[in-house]
């Protein structure tokens, strides 16, 4: 049922969302500055473009992280999360877009804190 999800989610949209996370990390990574906010693309990438079967863990999150997360959120996390959230209401209308809807939840949660947080697969 994973492998089918992933399927259906890369070809309504997922690759095309990945990409963009992709090219955001690469555009972030160019100055020395930009290489924590790149590494939080790519962990965004990584989950956007197969999500089904993993789970995201916020157990090791230190201080750092905490810091980082709220200029994090005062800068990006927050339309990040807002747009993510808007896009699970939207596919939890209907009983066909609901596994797709609790993605975009995941997705926006991620947005918010994405330092110290870990993509673990539930298998």
């Amino acid at each position: 049922m994973k492998v089918l999800g992933n399927i259906l989610w890369v070809i309504l949209g997922g690759l095309i969302m990945a990409l963009g996370w992709i090219l955001a990390g690469v555009i972030c990574c160019i100055t020395i500055i930009g290489i924590p906010l790149g590494i939080q693309a790519f962990k965004m990438a990584q989950l956007v473009f197969w999500p089904f079967g993993k789970t995201v863990d916020y157990s090791k999150m230190g201080t750092g992280s905490v810091l980082l997360n709220i200029l994090w959120l005062l800068i990006f996390g927050w339309g990040l999360a807002l747009g993510s959230a808007i896009l699970g209401l939207v596919y939890c209308i209907t009983i066909i877009g609901i596994p797709f809807g609790l993605q975009w939840f995941k997705f926006a949660k991620l947005a918010l804190l994405p330092f110290g947080a870990e993509i673990i697969d539930t298998r």
